[in-house]
C-alpha cells in the first residue's frame, strides 16, 4: 500500500510552496521568484508539462532554475513547451548532472552509503546540453554556470551568481569570485545605493559552495538536487541528501552560516524523479514561489 501511494499518488501530487525572505532594501517593491528544480522531464509526462505551464499564472518577476531539468534524451521539446508560458519573464539557470547524463538504473539503497556518483566515475555525457541551453537562451534566460550577472528588477539591483554542477565537481568558485569582482568594479553598477542584493544559485548544496557563497556576501541561496530526501521517515526526517548538506536542511527555507555571516538557504524538494526510481514519500513534488521583500526597519 505504501509503495503504491509513493508511486501512483504522491509522485504526481504537485504543489506550490510559498516563502517570504526579507532581504531587499527598505522601501523596495517585492520581487516574486519562481524556483524550479529537478523536473527530470521525460517526453511522455504530459501531466507534468501542463502543471509546469500553469505556473505562469503565479506571475513571477524572475525564474531561477537550479538544474536537472532533463530526465530523458528526447525531453527537450517537452521542456521547451513547459516553459513557453514564462516567455518574457527574466530567468537564470545552472545545470545539474542530469542535464548532461541521462538516467540509468541504480539500486536506491546505494544512496544510503553516500552521494550517488563521484567525479572519477567514467561515463560520457549523453544528453544534448547545448540544445537545453539554446531553449533557455530562446527565453532570454541567463547562464550562471560559474558566472555572475547583474540585473535590475522593480527598481532593485540584483547580483546573481552561480556554479556548474557541484555533484561532479564542475563548480569553479575561483571563476565565480573573479566574475563578481568584475561586476563590483563596474562603475555604473557600484554606484547603486547600498549595493545590490546578492543571490547565489547552485544545483547541489554542497557545504563548500554554500560557504563560498556566504563569504562572497550572498543574501539568498537557491538550490535543488536533494529531492528533499525523496523518502522521509515518519516525523519528516530525510534519510539522505545525496550531498553533504545537513539532513535538517535538505529541503525548505533555513539559514546557512559561515564565518560570522549568514544567508537564507532555499532548497527545493524538486518536481520530478528518475524514471528508474518513480516514487516519493513524505516529499511531494514542488515548485517554490519566493517573495523577496524589504527588510523591516528596526
Amino acid at each position: 500500500m505504501t509503495a503504491a501511494y509513493a508511486t501512483l499518488v504522491e509522485r504526481t501530487a504537485f504543489r506550490v510552496r510559498h516563502e517570504t525572505i526579507r532581504v531587499l532594501p527598505a522601501g523596495s517593491a517585492p520581487i516574486r521568484v519562481l524556483h524550479l528544480a529537478d523536473q527530470h522531464l521525460a517526453p511522455w509526462q504530459r501531466g507534468k508539462v501542463e502543471w509546469l505551464r500553469s505556473l505562469a499564472a503565479l506571475e513571477p518577476d524572475l525564474v531561477v532554475s537550479t538544474g536537472d531539468a532533463l530526465g530523458h534524451r528526447d525531453a527537450i521539446p517537452a521542456l521547451a513547451a513547459s516553459l513557453e508560458p514564462l516567455r518574457g519573464v527574466p530567468g537564470v539557470f545552472v545545470h545539474g548532472s542530469n542535464d548532461s547524463f541521462g538516467p540509468v538504473l541504480k539500486n536506491p539503497l546505494r544512496y544510503l552509503r553516500g552521494p550517488s556518483s563521484q567525479p572519477g566515475d567514467v561515463r560520457a555525457p549523453d544528453l544534448d546540453t547545448a540544445a537545453l541551453e539554446a531553449a533557455y537562451a530562446d527565453l532570454g534566460w541567463l547562464d550562471l554556470d560559474n558566472a555572475a550577472r547583474g540585473i535590475e528588477l522593480r527598481g532593485t539591483r540584483l547580483a546573481l551568481f552561480g556554479v556548474d554542477d557541484a555533484h561532479n565537481e564542475w563548480d569553479r568558485l575561483d571563476v565565480v569570485s573573479e566574475a563578481l569582482g568584475a561586476l563590483r568594479a563596474d562603475a555604473d553598477w557600484s554606484a547603486s545605493t547600498g549595493g545590490p542584493v546578492m543571490i547565489g544559485v547552485t544545483h547541489a548544496p554542497y557545504r563548500r559552495v554554500l560557504d563560498a557563497f556566504v563569504a562572497e556576501g550572498a543574501d539568498v541561496i537557491f538550490a535543488g538536487h536533494t529531492h528533499g530526501g525523496q523518502v522521509r521517515v515518519p516525523g519528516g526526517r530525510a534519510l539522505v541528501a545525496n550531498c553533504d548538506v545537513p539532513l535538517a536542511q535538505a529541503s525548505g527555507l533555513s539559514t546557512w552560516r559561515h564565518g560570522g555571516a549568514a544567508a537564507a538557504l532555499q532548497v527545493s524538494q524538486g518536481i520530478g524523479t528518475s524514471i528508474y526510481a518513480p516514487f516519493r514519500l513524505g516529499t511531494p513534488p514542488e515548485a517554490v514561489l519566493v517573495s523577496l521583500e524589504a527588510r523591516r526597519i528596526g
